[in-house]
């Protein structure tokens, strides 16, 4: 595979750990912070908001799957794709840690 393949890989990794915590979210008729906030990133969006911006995170991280041509063959592919949905995760809740409190 190409380098570029395992950079897809990443990213796909990336967008589909944010598509997680926006979508449950949403579903569950909860405000939490996106881009669209006001502040952005720390106010909070309306449950329809977080599930129109989980669904954007959604298919660009499929693009970016079907880019980088994951493979569960390609150990190193797969790695990689769990190290940018790792990174996200751990990322994301020590930002949100707090966004409840006031």
């Amino acid at each position: 595979m190409e380098w570029y393949h395992y950079l897809s890989d990443f990213g796909a990794g990336l967008f589909l750990s944010n598509f997680v915590p926006h979508f449950v979210n949403g579903i569950s008729g909860n405000g939490f912070p996106t881009p669209f906030a006001k502040p952005p990133g720390k106010g909070l969006s309306s449950p329809v908001v977080n599930v129109l911006w989980s669904l954007l995170n959604l298919v660009v991280g499929y693009l970016l799957l079907r880019a980088g041509n994951l493979s569960c063959q390609d150990t190193l592919s797969l790695v990689i794709f769990l190290a940018g949905f790792g990174l996200l995760s751990v990322l994301m809740a020590k930002r949100f840690a707090g966004k409840d409190k006031a």
